[in-house]
């Protein structure tokens, strides 16, 4: 099986980077840079195209860079231009209905975070910066590279390492935003990908370098998978920083244990973010311990847990571990700290996965008599359908027919699972 690493943790990514950086895995990337010049009799008002691929020297390599010079009238352009135009190209050259596919779902990705970020109609939506023809460059441009590497193909693997987002402030045709910019804050939220801020005050995600990375759906992973390399790549862009390479890298090559991949794994689907707050606490009573999980109970938390611990004094004390979404992070930190009168709380972000459950109710018979018992189903989709993980009825039911009934509760329970597991197997 073929796969593409894309190393992204001393680039962050634009559009014209992963371009750049798929260039060097073509055998003629030259000609092609080339023929993209083409881009500009598909778009109006585009007076002048010239696109060179360099050699640079950074951090004691030679990254490949992608010098481009546009004269344009229009400093925007209304997002049906666009489309006509980016499909007018796709049409009338020779690609495969999934590359056509790819390419515009990217360019819908593009105009669907700005539709959410204006809160206006796509067809009312005008793209500024976005507008210009290197956009189409970059789509068009990334979308014939992956072509020729079959990277469109079925069994073809993506993955990507974790995401730098930069930092610091950019000037837009909005005025000055925080970075990450809220297109690409927008695309990125629909996406699994690992990401963080810094380590550098710059905009290092842009808004069609996020969008042509999450249509390809690459899977995370720290370090370079198990894969016999047969091409590698690097890139870099216009900013340089006196602290921070700037160099996109990619491998591609041959998984050595696909087995052994997460290939479109039905668990990928119920992924989710959620926070762990943690604090110690050696002076506070059970009275008040007790009171903080019924307290807590009334938030927005997902579990708690109060840990025996000792601490570097030698004296008894609690771990508070909380789950939450991460939204409510702050809301429950500062009930610990007033609850406790804890000088600091620890917390970190991690993800998970978390399985569907449903509640529904079932009647079984004990003894002659029927009673009627909630049920909670966890279960999650797969390519089988709906697969079962547990059954498990709700104790206070198994509690009430064990008072009725006078038999112990471990042997209900033994009994409705007798009577309700055959009918969801």
């Amino acid at each position: 099986m073929k796969a593409l690493y894309i190393d992204l943790k001393n680039s962050g990514i634009s559009g014209d980077m992963f371009l750049t950086s798929l260039l060097g895995l073509i055998s003629e990337p030259y000609k092609l840079v080339t023929e993209l010049t083409e881009i500009k009799d598909y778009l109006p008002d585009v007076s002048h195209l010239k696109m060179e691929l360099l050699k640079v020297a950074r951090s004691g390599i030679q990254p490949y860079q992608l010098k481009i010079e546009i004269k344009e009238k229009k400093d925007h352009r209304s997002t049906l231009e666009l489309q006509q135009s980016l499909n007018k190209y796709l049409d009338e050259k020779t690609y495969t209905n999934s590359a056509i596919e790819y390419a515009n779902q990217v360019l819908n990705s593009l105009i669907q975070a700005e539709v959410e970020v204006h809160g206006k109609l796509a067809e009312e939506i005008h793209l500024h910066e976005l507008s210009s023809i290197d956009t189409l460059i970059d789509i068009i441009g990334v979308t014939t590279v992956l072509e020729r590497i079959n990277g469109f193909d079925e069994d073809f693997q993506y993955y990507c390492s974790v995401l730098p987002l930069g930092g610091g402030d950019i000037n837009t045709a909005h005025g000055t935003l925080s970075v990450p910019a809220p297109a690409t804050l927008n695309i990125l939220k629909n996406s699994n990908l690992v990401t963080h801020g810094g380590p550098i005050e710059s905009e290092l995600v842009t808004p069609t370098g996020i969008s042509l990375l999450i249509n390809l759906n690459p899977i995370y992973m720290q370090f370079l998978p198990e894969m016999k390399i047969i091409k590698s790549s690097s890139s870099t862009g216009q900013k340089t920083f006196s602290d921070f390479p700037n160099i996109l890298r990619l491998f591609f090559g041959e998984l050595e244990n696909t087995s052994a991949i997460m290939k479109s794994h039905p668990l990928q689907n119920y992924i989710e973010d959620i926070t762990v707050l943690e604090t110690d606490v050696d002076d506070v009573s059970g009275e008040i311990l007790g009171n903080l999980v019924n307290e807590l109970k009334k938030e927005e938390i997902l579990d708690i847990q109060i840990i025996p611990s000792v601490t570097k004094k030698n004296r008894p004390s609690h771990i508070i571990k909380i789950l939450c979404y991460s939204r409510f992070t702050y809301e429950v930190m500062e009930k610990i700290i007033q609850d406790l009168g804890t000088l600091g709380v620890r917390y970190y972000t991690m993800k998970r996965v978390c399985i569907d459950r449903e509640i529904t109710t079932q009647t079984v018979e004990i003894n002659g008599k029927k009673f009627v018992v909630k049920l909670k189903i966890s279960y999650f989709i797969s390519e089988k359908g709906k697969e079962i993980v547990n059954i498990k009825p709700e104790y206070e039911d198994i509690k009430k027919i064990s008072e009725q009934t006078g038999i112990p509760a471990r042997k209900i329970k033994l009994s409705l699972l007798s009577q309700i597991k055959p009918q969801y197997t």
